[in-house]
C-alpha cells in the first residue's frame, strides 16, 4: 500500500509554509513517529513526523529545501517493502513554489542533482541559522553540521565564518552589459546575472538602477505576512473596545524590591510577571473574558486551563509564546517559564506547541515609556491588556493633600460580541485592586 506524505496545518489559519528539508534519506525505513522533514509554518519551524510507516520514496519534483508549499501538497511516498511507486509517478507540482528565499542573492544555489530523492540533501537548519549565514556569507552546504542528525548549528556558522571560504569565480557580463553598467555608475561585479551560467546580462544592470525618490523598498518576510495577516483579521473579525484605567502600583513597587534584596530563589519575578499571575486568578472569576466567540456558543475555558499569552518584540517580528496554566504556577514557577519562553522566542528556537491553546494575551510597552495604547486582540481570544510604564506622578488623597505615587496605566481591548462594557470594566476594576494590594492578591 503507498501512503501520500502531505504538509499538514500548524496553525488555524495557515494555508501554505515553508518546506525546510528533508530529515530522512531516500529509501530509508520509516517507523511511526520517525521525523521526516522540517516545515516552517506561522512564525515557528516544527519536525513532521511520519503517520505511516514503510520505506521513503522522494519523487525526483520533490520540494526543494526554501520552496513554499501549501496544505495539503503531497511532498513524498511511504510504500510496503519490495513495493515501488507506478511507473512515472510525480508530485502535482501546482501545490509547490520552488521560488525559494534560501536561493537569494548571496546564497548559493543548490545543485540540480539534490533535487533527486537519491542525492545528498542539502543540510538542515533552522531560519535563525540560515540568517545568521546568510549575514556572515557561509554556505550551508559547505558546513559540517555538528547537531542532531547533521543538523547545523548556530556554533557551526561562527565557527566556520572564521574560517576562509573559497574564492567564488568572477562574475561574467555581456560587452552591452558592461557599458550600460559604466553609463549608469553601476557595479555590475554585484549584480546576479540571469543569463546562461550565471551570465550578467544589459537587463540586469537596468533592473538594479535606483528609481528615482523612490525610498527604499523592504521586501516582507513570511513572518511579517503572516503578523499582517492576524492583525487583519482580528480587526475584521471582532468589535473592539479599548478600556483604560490607573491603578496605584507603589505596593507593586515595594512587592518587587523586596524580591530584589531578600529573595534567595532565581529569577527574580518581574512586574508583568507579577501582573500575569494576578490576571490568571482574575480570569477566574471573570471567565467570559478568557471565552471565544463560536457562532452560536461561547466557549469558555476549563477552570485550570487558563493559558496566558506574552507578547514578545523579536527582530523577526512579535510572537505570542504561552504559559500554560498559569494560575496554578507559583510565582516563581511563572517566571522562570516567562524567562525560558522569552529567551527561546529570541534565538528562534520556540516550536508552534509553544504558542498555542492562549485564552488571554498581556502585551507590555512600559519599557519604552508608552503610557496609554490600543492593543489589538489576538485573535480568535477575546481580550487583551496592554500595560504601560510605571511613572511617578501627584495623586490628591481623600484628604485633599498630594502626593508622589507610582501610577501605572492599564488599557483593556475586548470583543464587544463576547461581552459588555460594564462586564469588561469589572474586570478590568478587578486588576487594578490586585495591583494596589499585590501581596494579598497573591495569597488569596
Amino acid at each position: 500500500m503507498v501512503h501520500e506524505i502531505t504538509i499538514p496545518r500548524l496553525g488555524w489559519s495557515m494555508e501554505e509554509g515553508v518546506f525546510s528539508g528533508w530529515l530522512k534519506q531516500d529509501g530509508d525505513t520509516i517507523r511511526q513517529g520517525d521525523p521526516l522533514f522540517e516545515l516552517e509554518g506561522e512564525k515557528a519551524v516544527q519536525e513532521i513526523e511520519a503517520v505511516d510507516a514503510g520505506i521513503l520514496q522522494i519523487p525526483a519534483n520533490s520540494p526543494q529545501p526554501g520552496s513554499v508549499v501549501k496544505v495539503g501538497a503531497v511532498v513524498g511516498y511511504l510504500v510496503a517493502e519490495g513495493e515501488s511507486l507506478p511507473v512515472g509517478e510525480t508530485l502535482d507540482t501546482s501545490a509547490i513554489d520552488r521560488g525559494s528565499k534560501l536561493l537569494s542573492k548571496g546564497t548559493p544555489s543548490l545543485p540540480s542533482e539534490t533535487v533527486a530523492g537519491d542525492a545528498a540533501l542539502p543540510p538542515a537548519a533552522g531560519p535563525a541559522v540560515r540568517r545568521r549565514a546568510r549575514e556572515a556569507g557561509v554556505a550551508l552546504d559547505q558546513i559540517a553540521g555538528t547537531g542532531r542528525g547533521g543538523r547545523i548549528l548556530a556554533e557551526d556558522i561562527e565557527s566556520a565564518s572564521s574560517q576562509p571560504l573559497p574564492s567564488p569565480l568572477p562574475p561574467v557580463a555581456s560587452p552591452r552589459a558592461r557599458r550600460v553598467a559604466a553609463e549608469q555608475k553601476i557595479d555590475w561585479t554585484q549584480l546576479t546575472g540571469t543569463g546562461a551560467g550565471g551570465r550578467i546580462r544589459e537587463q540586469d544592470v537596468l533592473a538594479a538602477r535606483p528609481a528615482p525618490d523612490s525610498g527604499r523598498r523592504i521586501p516582507l518576510t513570511s513572518r511579517r505576512k503572516v503578523i499582517a495577516q492576524r492583525m487583519v483579521a482580528s480587526r475584521q473579525q471582532t468589535v473592539p473596545v479599548t478600556l483604560t484605567t490607573k491603578a496605584d502600583a507603589a505596593n507593586l513597587v515595594n512587592l518587587r524590591e523586596q524580591f530584589k534584596t531578600t529573595s534567595r530563589e532565581s529569577p527574580i519575578p518581574s512586574y508583568q510577571d507579577i501582573i500575569t499571575k494576578l490576571v490568571a486568578g482574575a480570569l477566574r472569576r471573570h471567565p467570559l473574558l478568557a471565552g471565544r466567540w463560536d457562532e452560536d456558543a461561547i466557549v469558555l475555558p476549563a477552570e485550570n486551563e487558563v493559558h496566558i499569552g506574552m507578547a514578545v518584540d523579536t527582530d523577526d517580528g512579535l510572537l505570542v509564546p504561552v504559559l500554560c496554566n498559569a494560575a496554578q504556577l507559583s510565582l516563581i514557577e511563572l517566571a522562570a517559564r516567562s524567562r525560558q519562553l522569552v529567551g527561546q522566542a529570541r534565538t528562534g528556537k520556540l516550536t508552534a506547541a509553544d504558542m498555542q491553546g492562549s485564552v488571554f494575551t498581556i502585551t507590555n510597552l512600559g519599557a519604552f515609556g508608552i503610557d496609554a495604547f490600543t492593543p489589538i486582540i489576538n485573535f480568535p481570544e477575546t481580550a487583551i491588556l496592554g500595560l504601560g510604564s510605571i511613572r511617578r506622578e501627584p495623586v490628591v488623597l481623600d484628604d485633599g493633600s498630594i502626593v508622589s505615587r507610582h501610577q501605572l496605566t492599564l488599557s483593556l481591548t475586548f470583543d464587544h460580541r463576547v461581552l459588555d462594557g460594564a462586564p469588561a470594566a469589572r474586570f478590568l476594576q478587578d486588576i487594578a485592586t490586585a495591583i494596589v494590594n499585590p501581596s494579598a492578591a497573591l495569597l488569596s
